[in-house]
Formats: C-alpha cells, sequence, structure tokens
C-alpha cells in the first residue's frame, strides 16, 4: 500500500514538473506580448510587466487582419470539404464491395506516410500548370487531397463498428447504397465528424510549408505573416508574440470546448464487442 501510494505521488509529481516544462514558452510567449518594446531584454525575460502594454494586440490584430482572414477561410472550408469526402470514402470503402477494394484502402492510407518535401516541387509545377497557384482555393484544394487518407481511415474505423445486418434491414425496406448513408449512416456519424474536423482544423491552421510555398502574400495564411514578422533583423518582439498568441487562440479554444469529445469521438470505433 505504502509503495503504490508513492508510485503514484511520484507519477503526479513528473506530470506536473511536465506540465510546466512544457508551459514555459506559453509564459514567456504572453508576457513578452505584454510588454513595450524598450522593456524586452534578456535581464528581465522572465519578469511579468508592471503594467501590461495592451497596444501590441490592437496592432497584431489591425496588421495580421488579412493573414487571419485567410487562415478561417482555409481551415474551414478544407476541413468542411475533406470531411464529407472522408465520410463517402470510408462508407464505400467499409460497406461497399467491389473489384480490387482490399487494395485501394492500403493504397489511400500510404498517402499518411509520404512527406510534404518529397512532393513540393512536382505539386508546385501542377499547381501553376491548373492554373490554380498563388489563391486560397488550391491551398484549400491541397489540403482536402493531403487530408483525405486519415479522413477515410478515421471514417472507415468507426463504419466498421455499424452492424451489416442494420444495413441490410434498410436495404430490404427499398434503400439504396446513397440513401442508407443518407438516412442511416450519415446520422450516426457524429463522433468521427468532430474528430475529423478538430484534427483537420488543427493541422491546416498550424502548417506552413504548402502556404509560404504555394501561396502568393496577398493569400498567405498567419503562419507565414508571423514568420515574415520574426524573419528581419531588428524585431520588436512584442508584436509576433502578440500575433502568436492571437494564431494559437483558435485552435486553443477548439480544444478546450471540444478535447473531451475529441477523445470519445477516437474511442467510438475503436472498441469492438
Amino acid at each position: 500500500m505504502y509503495q503504490r501510494g508513492t508510485s503514484r505521488w511520484f507519477i503526479h509529481g513528473l506530470i506536473v514538473l511536465l506540465a510546466v516544462v512544457y508551459l514555459i514558452p506559453v509564459y514567456l510567449t504572453i508576457i513578452t506580448s505584454l510588454k513595450a518594446p524598450a522593456d524586452i531584454n534578456l535581464m528581465t525575460a522572465w519578469k511579468p510587466p508592471a503594467h501590461p502594454y495592451w497596444a501590441s494586440y490592437a496592432t497584431a490584430i489591425s496588421k495580421f487582419a488579412p493573414s487571419l482572414e485567410n487562415s478561417i477561410v482555409l481551415a474551414i472550408s478544407a476541413t468542411l470539404l475533406s470531411a464529407a469526402l472522408g465520410s463517402i470514402n470510408g462508407y464505400v470503402l467499409c460497406k461497399w464491395e467491389f473489384p480490387g477494394a482490399r487494395f485501394v484502402l492500403p493504397l489511400v492510407v500510404f498517402g499518411m506516410f509520404i512527406p510534404y518535401q518529397s512532393i513540393l516541387v512536382p505539386l508546385f509545377q501542377f499547381m501553376r500548370r491548373i492554373g490554380l497557384y498563388g489563391g486560397l482555393p488550391g491551398l484549400v484544394l491541397v489540403h482536402v487531397v493531403y487530408g483525405l487518407p486519415i479522413t477515410t481511415l478515421l471514417f472507415r474505423s468507426f463504419y466498421a463498428e455499424i452492424p451489416d445486418e442494420l444495413l441490410g434491414a434498410a436495404f430490404i425496406d427499398g434503400a439504396d447504397f446513397l440513401g442508407i448513408y443518407r438516412w442511416l449512416v450519415l446520422p450516426l456519424s457524429g463522433p468521427p465528424f468532430l474528430v475529423v474536423a478538430i484534427w483537420q482544423f488543427t493541422q491546416i491552421w498550424n502548417e506552413f510549408l504548402f502556404a509560404v510555398t504555394l501561396a502568393r502574400p496577398a493569400s498567405q495564411p498567419i503562419t507565414v505573416a508571423l514568420a515574415n514578422l520574426a524573419g528581419g533583423q531588428a524585431v520588436s518582439w512584442n508584436l509576433p508574440m502578440a500575433g502568436s498568441v492571437l494564431a494559437a487562440l483558435p485552435t486553443v479554444v477548439v480544444y478546450v470546448l471540444l478535447g473531451r469529445y475529441f477523445i470519445r469521438g477516437l474511442l467510438a470505433g475503436a472498441l469492438k464487442g
């Protein structure tokens, strides 16, 4: 009993220590964003400001407003499209038998393991050739296609738990393949849609490589704008830190509000029996 209590305290202490270490950059980012430019130096980096300098956030909002708008449009549209297409793909690959079906899913899932860098040059050339280079529609297309493997896999794992007898009963009642999806499968798809939406939104919002190479400055999201601002010779660090806080808020809010449902959605298709 004593050993069990000791090990529990050790584990809890280790968790707290790791959380503190993990939150140190967050603390430094927030207090730096609240300091006036003249107060930012290495000697007082850990010291919170005596009087918060909120002008950094006002400047960041006005400066990064176009990039934030691009990120919102990009993340929401690409998330909705990839979730919808992933749901249809997962349903077809799970409940429809067709020649070569068992080879299609591994090929689709293989796309998850293709690194961005290996396809960047041909992807850039392809986007220019079809006339989608430089704008948000091209970025949306890239994120939808690159997100299809994981969204398809997640939906297929969930749909595999729906009994075939239930679908067979709907077929006997007169529903066709698409009708079964519309009236039976889709209403049961809340958990996987939530998981896919959270996953895709955070991945797309935080993505940098595609955004910096496939979009012109007017269409680039907040991640590129922050990198460009912090890349100069003389940087007023309160401004990029304030921008970083603003850029992180949407994903933080999503996980704070929907984090518990994210775990439930992941487990919904993971248990049998």
